[in-house]
């Protein structure tokens, strides 16, 4: 499917997403995110582990034609072999190659130049906030700020043509009066797009919901204003994962997507969670992450049905459905 036009509206886009492939394989996080949605740490590391490079090799294979491949899921440059599947991916002829980071060990200019020289040609660096005491309240990991900022500092330096630095900053209600000033400050550090993720009610997020988690239409309101403030008429951020009924006021190039990722996972101790078997590979399933969201009658009505995956369970059980109203 050839990628949308830069004048394609919202549900253009959503319509024409292609499925990226992402492949779990981070064992451990040397961050511990409030809102973590691989919140069972043991869990994680049981599943993660037996992401062996056997398998990763078998799944870059299979999975050829993709239009992206990322490497997620706990921290993935813990995992000592990355550098070598990141090779594997530019050998399959991958066009994008990325990671999904807290980006503290991407500070260690010899490792970010190695995963380069691999062929990681683009990187999602997860930051929450534009000072240490707000962004450690939330990671609880002293010190993971200035590793963090770091790490963006030195993949911005380092990075070849052809390179894109992204970040991702969950939003939530000790955030959210600063979002302007975490766009500031991370395009000040060379960031080339600042993506706001909207929580989701799954692991840290429905554990730590009351403290932290916005209704909609604030998180909204305030990406409004960033979007005005940035002093340009399409400014490179984006808000993710938040029902498009609620977005209406946000410019609609400045929504962005939900995610739509093909994402596998071992099957080892994932007995009843979402996702179907990988044929020809015992072991391995592929979790699409889109049980637990719900829609009403009247979400038929919307224009943004077709591709609107629903409100998540938690949410409505907490907010119910008074802020969402069918876009016509």
């Amino acid at each position: 499917m050839a990628k949308p036009p830069r004048d394609a509206t919202y549900d253009e886009r959503l319509a024409s997403r292609q499925g990226w492939l992402h492949i779990a394989i981070g064992v451990v996080c040397n961050n511990r995110c409030l809102f973590c949605m691989e919140e069972d740490r043991e869990k994680r590391a049981i599943t993660n582990a037996a992401m062996t490079p056997e398998r990763v090799r078998w799944l870059l294979e299979t999975e050829r034609g993709a239009p992206e491949v990322c490497f997620v899921a706990g921290e993935p440059t813990t995992r000592q072999e990355l550098p070598t599947f990141v090779a594997w991916a530019r050998e399959l002829g991958y066009p994008r190659i990325g990671v999904m980071t807290n980006g503290r060990r991407l500070s260690y200019a010899p490792y970010a130049t190695a995963l380069l020289r691999a062929g990681l040609n683009r990187a999602y660096v997860s930051l929450h906030a534009h000072t240490a005491e707000l962004h450690e309240g939330l990671t609880r990991a002293p010190g993971s700020f200035a590793q963090t900022v770091a790490g963006i500092r030195t993949m911005a330096s380092l990075r070849p043509p052809g390179f894109t630095l992204n970040t991702s900053t969950v939003v939530n209600k000790r955030n959210l009066p600063h979002l302007g000033e975490i766009y500031r400050f991370l395009r000040g550090l060379g960031v080339d797009q600042v993506v706001f993720n909207v929580m989701k009610t799954e692991g840290g997020g429905e554990t730590h919901f009351e403290p932290l988690f916005p209704r909609y239409r604030e998180i909204a309101a305030a990406f409004a204003r960033v979007c005005r403030e940035a002093g340009q008429p399409r400014p490179p951020t984006f808000l993710v994962d938040i029902p498009p009924c609620t977005t209406t006021a946000v410019p609609d190039f400045n929504r962005g997507f939900v995610e739509h990722p093909n994402r596998f996972e071992t099957r080892l101790d994932h007995a009843g969670s979402p996702g179907e078997d990988v044929a020809d590979s015992p072991g391995l399933a592929r979790i699409r992450h889109v049980e637990g969201r719900e829609k009403r009658g009247a979400c038929a009505s919307c224009r943004h049905d077709p591709v609107c995956p629903g409100v998540w369970s938690g949410y409505l059980a907490r907010n119910g459905w008074e802020e969402f109203e069918p876009v016509q």
